[in-house]
């Protein structure tokens, strides 16, 4: 937006604003001051994070320092003083919560600190420089518009412009806002809550936390827990009233509300007036504090929103309030909150809506159609691969998944049930998933937005198969209807997407994730430790306390702020950062294909350095070997020109079992994608077949086209030392030995499934013996790597198991469903 996000001058940032504490003047001696120096602070700092306070105090009475010097702290008191006289974040403040007209069963307290000031230190964190955006913005690709981080969508474009819908004191009414003065800086605020019981010095007490972050980060950073773009602002006992079971949940919602409230009232006075704001640069801006979403579970979505009945009334107010599936609110803490309407800021929960819904409802009408024990087994027999969940014993036996696994068994359920359920039944769960697929993409655009809207048409098209199966059942049996609220909430994404931007930048799964890293331990050291510890190593080494702005074109590896920014200013402390590890990089080191798009790693040792043809022929099981590699030395050498003496016959090669693929995300192309390990392993007794992974190439000069093929042997020539003989490249550079499929159906043909269909290509002998077509190939030549589901038919063969399935059965399912990324590919991109 061009008339947002001005400079009004120069301030502070974080790093600055700790230098302003009562220490200042001995940190200009000693950076570590209270502790003596940088190596006992190190020291303390490993004892408070890894020790209890009782070990603590037995490790500095150890003997072993009656002959060695002493830290300087003599206890653990002394210690934990001086780690809590460290610059830290907004303090804590505890309040007495008292409810005018009824008494609590005990006096409660709760711990909070000014949302407003943690958000200031949000805003300000130097390590964020590189990754927070301070103006609205449309983004267009190919002629279409994107949709990402909630500066790309349209709710910050029209706060800071035109209409929205706001709430006022009696109900919620659209209305007109003057759009924002010129030259402001939005920072929307997404809270986050959820109820635990906090193990750490409470006893066990069950409370309400609350935690908060800004829209201005990129949703990257804001999706890992461990990266302090959350802060927990509050922590609220769940009170008990003296009052009748009925209306414990009402004042206990009230009660909430009045927390939250105070909690916020500065940020909502900031956003009805605006105030001022150094950034991470130091700039400042001058900030309005439009509240944008709130990320919890169904429980405390019923608790935040509020119907309009006399409150005072609690019999008729709770009865009005159960008749829509509300608490009994009637002051909610965002009524007065600028450009705050819950309609729009309780965005809809991929973890609760999708993944939920799928193992509640979809899974369950698979078990009932295909039956449990042959569900069980459609799993069980499928081809391991690394890095993939394999369901050893099956899916059904589970009575508790993680949202994890659920998520895995969407990526194999639609090919797995085909010939055990009706194509219309199948038709309407690939929809689903099709439809749980596309609400996930880190980027939307209006193409994919109506994909995703016709994949939830075409269930409820076929989802008649699903009651004609008699999948859908209740405690009362068969049920006829399809009345489910999570169903219902799938209409609204592609508005949600469109107002606020990528679903997944508002995942509940964070807020599950908080609960364990910032909540069930109540003020651990352990965030402060992290900051002035990566302050006080840019302030001893001399560098800048700005992060200074990368605008250089980069490769992503990792989505870690902290450790990008000393990599670039400190590369050799980077051993001092906590946090995400960045993914290995192939592309710097690895064997690159020709379009440098995908990057190739084979370990410097091979597996099997001296291996003949003869007894590759033998050890693999590759009775056509010799002929393969012929016919590709011929080729290639007719094709480029270059010939050589080397003969394969009276030769050795060098063999791998495993080597590693990596790519850029399909989504994302500045982003490197951790790689994935392909495996050729020779038969052995715990895999009589070998143990081979499939994978797509695409080459011209052999074979026109793409091909889905078995990677049976990864080997390169090997030159004794002594010999002067120079191979040309496409000998000298690591091959594959690969068995071919055939495509046999395409996704038209199956429009229930969307699946190519692909079968082993066999040829017969001289003696008439069938065995599998290979050839060999380039590693460059592999594009990626891809899962083969069996076609069982009606029964899975009881003989066949994981270990030999892919050399058992003879077609397969190409799975487009493997993960997101194959997904997108599939989708858009193979032919």
């Amino acid at each position: 937006h061009p008339q947002s996000g001005y400079v009004y001058g120069v301030g502070k940032n974080l790093f600055d604003k700790l230098q302003d504490d009562q220490y200042d003047y001995w940190r200009k001696f000693n950076t570590y001051y209270p502790f003596q120096d940088e190596g006992e602070w190190e020291l303390g700092r490993f004892l408070v994070e890894n020790l209890t306070q009782t070990q603590i105090d037995r490790f500095l009475r150890l003997k072993w320092f009656h002959t060695r010097p002493r830290p300087s702290f003599t206890s653990k008191d002394q210690l934990l003083d001086w780690i809590d006289a460290l610059p830290s974040f907004v303090s804590w403040k505890v309040s007495n919560i008292e409810f005018t007209g009824y008494k609590m069963t005990y006096p409660v307290q709760f711990i909070w600190r000014d949302a407003l000031e943690v958000v200031k230190q949000l805003f300000s964190d130097p390590v964020f420089a590189n990754h927070i955006t301070f103006q609205p913005h449309v983004v267009n690709t190919g002629g279409q518009r994107e949709y990402g981080d909630y500066m790309s969508a349209d709710i910050a474009w029209k706060i800071q412009v035109s209409l929205i819908c706001s709430s006022a004191d009696q109900g919620l009414i659209p209305c007109y806002q003057d759009h924002l003065p010129v030259g402001t800086t939005q920072v929307p605020i997404i809270l986050g809550s959820d109820k635990t019981p906090v193990t750490c010095t409470t006893g066990g007490l069950e409370m309400h936390s609350l935690s908060i972050t800004i829209g201005n980060l990129n949703s990257d950073v804001r999706s890992k827990a461990t990266l302090r773009a959350w802060r927990c602002v509050v922590y609220m006992p769940v009170a008990k009233f003296r009052v009748h079971p009925d209306y414990q949940g009402i004042l206990q919602a009230r009660l909430w509300h009045k927390c939250v409230d105070l909690i916020c009232a500065n940020l909502k006075v900031a956003a009805k007036d605006g105030c001022f704001m150094p950034d991470p640069s130091r700039y400042i801006r001058y900030v309005f504090t439009p509240l944008i979403a709130h990320v919890c579970d169904l429980p405390e979505a019923t608790m935040i929103t509020t119907v309009m009945v006399d409150p005072w009334d609690l019999d008729k107010f709770q009865k009005a309030a159960k008749a829509v599936h509300l608490s009994g609110v009637h002051m909610p803490f965002w009524r007065d909150w600028a450009f705050a309407c819950p309609s729009v800021f309780l965005t809809a929960k991929v973890l609760h809506t999708c993944i939920k819904f799928f193992a509640d409802h979809p899974l369950n009408w698979i078990k009932e159609a295909v039956g449990k024990p042959e569900l069980d087994a459609h799993f069980m027999v499928q081809h391991k691969r690394v890095g993939t969940h394999h369901f050893t014993k099956g899916v059904t036996h589970v009575n508790q998944m993680t949202g994890r696994e659920h998520q895995d068994i969407q990526c194999t359920i639609i090919a797995s049930i085909a010939g055990a359920t009706p194509p219309r039944f199948i038709h309407s769960i690939r929809a689903l998933i099709e439809f749980i697929y596309l609400a996930q993409n880190p980027v939307h655009s209006p193409d994919s937005l109506e994909s995703m809207v016709q994949a939830l048409l075409d269930f409820h098209v076929s989802k008649d198969a699903i009651i004609d199966a008699e999948a859908r059942r209740g405690k009362k049996g068969v049920k006829e209807d399809f009345f489910i609220p999570k169903l219902e909430l799938l209409q609204s994404f592609r508005g949600t997407v469109e107002r606020l931007g990528s679903l997944m930048q508002f995942s509940a799964d964070m807020t599950e994730c908080l609960l364990i890293t910032h909540c069930k331990h109540l003020f651990e050291r352990t965030k402060s430790m992290e900051l002035f510890n990566l302050y006080a190593l840019f302030y001893s080494r001399g560098a800048s306390l700005v992060n200074a702005i990368n605008i250089e074109d980069e490769e992503l590896t990792t989505v870690n702020p902290a450790l990008s920014w000393v990599s670039r200013v400190l590369p050799n402390e980077v051993h001092s950062v906590h946090g995400p590890r960045p993914v290995r990089n192939h592309f710097l080191k690895g064997i690159l294909s020709g379009d440098a798009h995908t990057a190739f790693h084979l370990t410097s040792t091979p597996d099997f350095n001296a291996l003949t043809s003869a007894s590759i022929q033998t050890k693999f099981s590759l009775v056509d070997f010799d002929d393969a590699i012929s016919q590709f030395i011929n080729q290639l050498a007719l094709s480029t020109g270059k010939y050589t003496r080397w003969d394969y016959r009276y030769g050795h090669f060098c063999t791998w079992n495993k080597f590693r693929l990596q790519l850029h995300s399909a989504f994302q192309p500045q982003v490197i994608m951790p790689s994935r390990v392909i495996q050729a392993y020779p038969p052995s007794d715990a895999f009589p077949l070998g143990n081979c992974d499939t994978v797509l190439i695409n080459i011209t000069e052999q074979f026109s086209a793409s091909h889905v093929v078995q990677v049976r042997l990864i080997f390169r020539p090997r030159i004794p030392q002594a010999s002067d003989l120079v191979l040309p490249t496409f000998l000298s550079n690591p091959l594959l030995y690969i068995q071919f499929f055939n495509f046999i159906a395409n996704p038209n043909d199956h429009p229930e499934l969307a699946m190519w269909t692909v079968e082993h290509t066999y040829t017969v002998d001289q003696h008439g013996k069938r065995y599998r077509c290979g050839g060999v190939v380039l590693l460059t030549d592999m594009t990626h790597a891809v899962k083969l589901i069996p076609e069982y038919g009606n029964k899975v063969d009881g003989k066949i198991s994981s270990t030999t399935c892919l050399e058992s059965y003879d077609c397969f399912f190409l799975n487009n469903f493997t993960d997101k990324e194959s997904y997108h590919t599939f989708s858009t991109e193979f032919t």
